[in-house]
């Protein structure tokens, strides 16, 4: 383990960590929020650091990445915690794990390793996923920074909350990131999500202002957050402060975790929030976990032509010629959109 980054002394040797807006103000010997800072003797480490829970090789659009090297692989990397704490996570094994007898779970690979494996698995991207990069920072910069280096893309899975300063440092080695907005409704992120929901605006934000690649998911909660006014505001959230070129991935819900009492999202509500999401003006609007869906596909926004055929997170047939639709012309947003024709 090593020292964190961006925290603070206080008295009696309690210190406060900045990574984030929890902004934790940890005693000695106790964690963090996220379970995977701790004070050691008025020290904050990252016990995190260099220690990953899972590495596998992804298509980039399981993340869900659609506009980025479409039918590409990505080397994906996670190290445990989260600071969120989701109802309805799907990585709860890992994202919510703590240190047993002071270790946390995991084998040891440097950020060079982990370089050097995407690079020999012909990766185009390095992908910080599966739990919240944010709580394993330090381990993530160095990974984004010798990415950088060797000329592979790094990108993040991320629930957007993390303090600006963290994101202004990282930002130059970020190609993408994919941030889940998960309601529109502060209620909703206190007590589901533990968290709040500006911080994650101001992040999404940021990230555009910064020049990283956004794209955005929501998974619609039956009850929680799948009415047609939430799906609305997000959508209109979307086009006037991120753009109509950033995509939305509209995801269907299944029980899961602690919300194994709530139904999974009826497909014609998945349908109708892309609908929505159309009408609002956004540009490229996904249904995901609805393998088959004609959401899955990519459009052309001007003139309406299949571009982009998935099923799942396999691409079947891009036609997409050097970034633009073959029979309008139109520029298709996103990174390395150069199928040939």
């Amino acid at each position: 383990m090593m020292q964190a980054r961006y925290f603070s002394t206080l008295d009696g040797q309690k210190l406060q960590c900045h990574l984030c807006p929890h902004e934790c103000i940890i005693a000695d010997d106790h964690l963090g929020v996220c379970g995977v800072r701790q004070n050691q003797g008025g020290v904050l480490k990252a016990l995190t650091h260099n220690l990953a829970i899972a590495q596998h090789i992804d298509p980039i659009e399981k993340k869900p990445l659609y506009h980025v090297h479409p039918g590409s692989r990505t080397f994906s990397v996670a190290a445990a915690g989260c600071n969120f704490h989701c109802q309805f996570c799907q990585n709860h094994e890992i994202s919510q794990l703590r240190p047993v007898h002071g270790r946390l779970p995991g084998h040891p690979v440097t950020a060079a390793e982990v370089v050097d494996q995407a690079l020999a698995s012909e990766c185009r991207t390095i992908a910080c996923t599966y739990t919240e990069p944010t709580v394993y920072y330090e381990w993530a910069l160095d990974i984004a920074r010798g990415a950088h280096t060797s000329g592979v893309g790094t990108v993040w899975v991320t629930n957007g909350f993390i303090n600006a300063e963290p994101l202004r440092e990282i930002a130059p080695f970020l190609l993408a990131a994919n941030v889940d907005l998960k309601a529109w409704d502060d209620d909703f992120y206190r007590k589901i999500v533990g968290g709040a929901l500006q911080p994650v605006l101001d992040t999404l934000q940021l990230m555009k202002k910064l020049g990283i690649w956004v794209e955005v998911t929501t998974l619609l909660v039956p009850g929680y957050c799948d009415d047609e006014k939430t799906i609305r505001s997000i959508a209109d959230y979307i086009r006037e402060h991120l753009g109509v070129e950033t995509p939305w991935h509209i995801s269907r819900f299944y029980p899961h975790y602690r919300l194994h009492g709530v139904p999974a999202t009826p497909l014609h509500v998945l349908r109708r929030a892309r609908e929505i999401g159309v009408e609002a003006g956004l540009r490229y609007v996904y249904c995901g976990n609805a393998p088959g869906d004609v959401g899955e596909h990519t459009f052309c926004y001007r003139c309406g032509a299949l571009l982009i055929e998935r099923i799942g997170f396999e691409v079947l047939n891009d036609k997409i010629s050097a970034g633009h639709c073959p029979v309008c012309q139109a520029e298709i947003d996103g990174i390395g959109l150069n199928a040939p024709g």
